[in-house]
């Protein structure tokens, strides 16, 4: 399956445009301009529009902007897997610092793992330790 045809399908951390974005930046064989991404968007919405599109999502990590001359270009920031990937994360993190009591929605998350996925998690933080302690 192509990049394109991966990022197409609508994640819930996204909005519709934003995935439209998204999905015509991964189909792109090269960086994007605002206008370039504009013109391929059905429904023709504004320039501004676009341009705050991406930015947000540069700023959630699923793009890389560069600056070219005066305009910005956007491309995929990682693999479309690790995309989705940091998406998630990065929404599981924002959900986290809503002034909830972190240890109450960290132990109700735990509490809903099954076997695997407790085994899954208990893994990769030993990992992380074991990463900080050589690092």
């Amino acid at each position: 399956m192509r990049n394109a045809e991966i990022v197409k399908r609508r994640r819930p951390e996204l909005g519709h445009l934003e995935s439209a974005v998204l999905s015509v930046v991964a189909a792109a064989p090269e960086a994007q301009t605002v206008s370039q991404v504009q013109a391929r968007l059905d429904g023709g919405p504004a320039y501004t529009t676009v341009m705050s599109t991406l930015a947000r999502l540069a700023e959630k990590g699923a793009l890389r902007r560069t600056l070219d001359g005066r305009a910005y270009r956007y491309q995929l920031a990682a693999p479309t897997a690790s995309i989705e990937q940091a998406l998630s994360a990065r929404s599981m993190r924002r959900l986290m610092g809503n002034g909830a009591d972190r240890a109450a929605v960290l132990a109700r998350f735990v509490a809903e793992l099954d076997d695997d996925e407790e085994r899954m998690l208990s893994d990769l933080l030993d990992r992380q330790r074991h990463q900080q302690d050589r690092g």
